[in-house]
């Protein structure tokens, strides 16, 4: 028994098209609905918060989740991945290389020190498996009955790995990922390429237009002035011309 966007604690953006904000770090997920397949956007924090994502999808639609998306290979969206074992996951050229080896030490040495438990993160680390499918450019994928989702390599910026995933529709939704941050400004870690953030938001702009919303990896959903707003506060910020 399928259940509605509202009683799943999920805020719906257009029809088949819905995102939720986790508990802990604001962390968004997202869900596009096809007749033949359910696309997830990022996977949570920990395999607890991914199999509480799957078993949501699910009732919300009555199928399992067949694909997922990761936008940045940060823990909070992350590693709630190996949750969702029978999805195909996509990420962006270069996220296989940075969610194996040093980069899982990394992976939970940072998520241990943004407070989750240790013996959760070491369960997640150890069960992550690198997204099977690499995104160069852009990837649409069919989910049947006219639905489709663009996914799109509009990094480096936030991290070196930055995918979008636009839903064309009306409206339109952009899942940015941490690209675009609504609840605080947005966060430059040691694996940000500050000096390419601005122009990774140009991309995100011509990717969605101006009457796209967009979904922030954290906070409220946001429109295309917000974007531009904070692109332009990030080339002052970093010391970007142009």
């Amino acid at each position: 028994m399928t259940v509605t966007w509202e009683e799943s604690g999920w805020e719906q953006l257009a029809p088949g098209v819905g995102r939720r904000r986790l508990p802990g770090w604001d962390c968004t997920a997202g869900l596009v609905l096809g007749a033949e397949g359910v696309l997830a956007v990022d996977a949570g924090s920990s395999l607890a918060e991914g199999a509480r994502l799957r078993t949501e999808a699910r009732e919300l639609t009555g199928r399992r989740v067949t694909h997922l998306a990761l936008t940045h290979p940060h823990f909070d969206h992350v590693l709630g991945a190996p949750a969702f074992a029978d999805a195909e996951v996509y990420g962006a050229v270069g996220l296989d290389v940075a969610l194996a080896g040093r980069g899982r030490e990394e992976l939970r040495a940072d998520a241990v020190r943004w407070g989750l438990d240790p013996a959760a993160a070491d369960e997640a680390v150890a069960a992550l498996v690198p997204p099977r499918h690499a995104v160069s450019g852009e990837w649409t994928l069919d989910l049947g009955g006219g639905r489709q989702a663009l996914l799109a390599d509009v990094g480096p910026g936030h991290t070196a790995y930055d995918l979008a995933v636009l839903v064309p529709g009306d409206p339109g939704v952009v899942f940015c990922g941490d690209l675009v941050e609504e609840s605080d400004e947005p966060q430059a870690g040691p694996d940000a390429e500050p000096s390419r953030w601005p122009a990774a938001l140009d991309r995100l702009l011509r990717l969605g237009g101006e009457d796209a919303v967009y979904v922030p990896g954290h906070g409220a959903v946001v429109d295309a002035a917000f974007v531009r707003a904070q692109r332009d506060a990030l080339a002052a910020r970093f010391g970007v011309s142009g």
